[in-house]
């Protein structure tokens, strides 16, 4: 559920284009989550919330016991599946059709990931909440959602007379205003914070995913831009970064 392009309106839920599996903001993620110690690892089972087309899920699966992806959308189902059937090495794989607000899994997992999936929800507490009850007791999670200090709206807006929902600098406007027009809500660290341990994890670390220029075609400006201003998975500048990572445990 990220790079959202376009926007259809599906169950309550807007559902946009899934990433691609070279997409550098998948490739950066997934390479956040392998440098967690003791994330990955042959007897570990993993969910993925919000898989859509399980591009992150098929990356880390060969280093996992069994990986499950959930989602809301059928479409995203089919397009798994069909992923799913090129590759030989993500076998150890399964969906699960579930809207996840309302009908949280009986089966629980030792780890967890959700990348910009957490502002989608309609009710985010419950969301969370049901995210938590997925997870083993000490089990770990690594979610990710954009960043307000972004100066685009990574996930666009419904702005009266402007054709063009990437308006810079909307995402930085109060919150109530942000959210009558925005398509998905967005956070700042201690947002998610107290949102994350309002359920109960702990929350063991965050960091800011440095924006990837998926957006911008290949060319001598992308490839400037990634070489000496948004380079590295992880900046220390919030301006600079389209997402929050954040590592979580489940304590108890």
């Amino acid at each position: 559920m990220t790079r959202i392009d376009e926007h259809r309106f599906q169950q309550g839920h807007y559902l946009g284009r899934p990433a691609d599996a070279t997409d550098r903001i998948v490739l950066k993620r997934i390479a956040l989550t392998q440098q967690i110690p003791d994330f990955c690892g042959e007897n570990y089972t993993l969910a993925d919330v919000g898989c859509g087309n399980g591009a992150s899920l098929f990356l880390l699966a060969p280093e996992m016991k069994f990986a499950t992806g959930l989602d809301i959308f059928t479409e995203n189902q089919i397009a798994f599946e069909n992923l799913k059937n090129q590759k030989e090495e993500a076998q150890n794989t399964a969906f699960q059709l579930i809207n996840l607000e309302e009908n949280p899994p009986d089966k629980q997992f030792d780890r967890l990931i959700s990348f910009e999936v957490i502002e989608h929800f309609e009710d985010e507490k419950a969301g969370v909440q049901n995210m938590y009850h997925l997870l083993k007791p000490n089990g770990l999670g690594a979610i990710s959602v954009p960043n307000k200090w972004w100066v685009f709206e990574t996930h666009g807006a419904k702005l009266p007379l402007l054709p063009w929902n990437r308006v810079p600098f909307f995402s930085w406007l109060p919150r109530p205003i942000h959210e009558r027009f925005a398509n998905a809500r967005i956070y700042t660290q201690s947002r998610i914070k107290k949102l994350l341990q309002s359920v109960g994890f702990e929350v063991i670390s965050m960091q800011y995913i440095t924006a990837p220029m998926d957006v911008l075609p290949e060319g001598k400006l992308k490839d400037v831009l990634l070489k000496y201003i948004f380079k590295g998975n992880s900046t220390s500048i919030p301006f600079l970064a389209t997402s929050i990572f954040v590592v979580i445990r489940k304590v108890k």
